[in-house]
């Protein structure tokens, strides 16, 4: 589904009834029916309560290593944003009735001068949600936050993680990742951009025995770190290789038609993130493949 932009699980179902590439790829006969779609949705709860997204994921990451395509030393964070399914209509008080409007399935309803937010609001949709904004150039959507940890000599996923969206949470997240690499005596290095030149990331990524390899942001404050890691060549080189990154959050957001998730609720949108993030990782290791060649 993520190889071939189906933008749902009914879609694919359909198109599994003529397309013999996805008969052959399922082992089916020509002349078999496809299955119905909520076989997704009664071997869901299956499927997460085993963990077969990580373990899929882990799996993939453990070929790339065993190829060697994989960085031990050298590594880059980030995060984004993925839209939640739930509009701003089922953004609504959690505490009293909902505001007074028009009847109708698409009612219109006026929110100016009205203060929301996500201590007094909730989605009915998808209460795990929360309005939140990459900057304030930006609108505010209902919606998830995205982390990849990418090995910066072939641009691999090497963790990803869904988690609720907040100010704090790439930050917060990109230590759990690094955190969960295996230990080294060598001391490693760690990419990001401005929103990572914070004391607290720096330290913890420091304690963790990663030289952070963060861009400076000295706009509003004074970047956490200074000349004693700037001056290095390797400083440079991370926040160079570093925006690579940026090419597996577009394949996932355009290709695998994550911009907006389908599904409700955290821990089945991180089984897809997971899933698809594997993907993405196998298409670049058939890449890499082929180029050994």
């Amino acid at each position: 589904m993520a190889l071939y932009s189906m933008r749902s699980e009914r879609a694919f179902c359909e198109r599994l009834n003529y397309d013999l590439l996805f008969k052959w790829f399922l082992d089916l006969p020509i002349d078999a029916k496809a299955f119905d779609p909520t076989t997704f949705t009664k071997n869901r709860n299956r499927l997460l309560e085993a963990e077969i997204a990580d373990r899929f994921f882990a799996a993939v990451v453990r070929q790339a290593q065993l190829r060697r395509y994989v960085s031990s030393e050298h590594f880059s964070v980030d995060g984004t944003l993925l839209n939640a399914w739930a509009s701003h209509k089922s953004f609504k008080p959690k505490d009293g009735p909902p505001p007074e409007g028009p009847a109708g399935r698409n009612r219109e309803l006026q929110w100016h001068g009205q203060k929301r937010s996500n201590d007094t609001h909730a989605s009915t949709t998808d209460p795990e949600s929360r309005l939140y904004r990459k900057s304030n150039n930006t609108a505010a959507t209902l919606c998830y936050s995205a982390h990849l940890l990418m090995e910066n000599r072939n641009a691999l996923i090497v963790d990803a993680e869904l988690t609720t969206a907040d100010g704090y949470a790439e930050r917060a997240t990109a230590v759990e990742m690094l955190a969960r690499l295996p230990a080294r005596a060598r001391r490693r290095t760690v990419a990001g951009d401005k929103g990572y030149d914070t004391r607290g990331f720096v330290a913890e990524a420091r304690d963790l025995g990663f030289t952070p390899h963060v861009a400076q942001n000295n706009t509003r404050q004074r970047s956490a770190i200074d000349g004693r890691t700037t001056r290095h060549r390797g400083h440079e080189t991370s926040l160079r290789i570093r925006k690579r990154i940026e090419e597996p959050f577009g394949w996932i957001k355009t290709i695998a038609g994550g911009r907006k998730l389908r599904y409700i609720g955290r821990e089945r949108n991180r089984a897809w993130f997971k899933t698809t993030a594997a993907v993405y990782n196998l298409l670049r290791i058939t890449a890499l493949d082929a180029a050994a060649t």
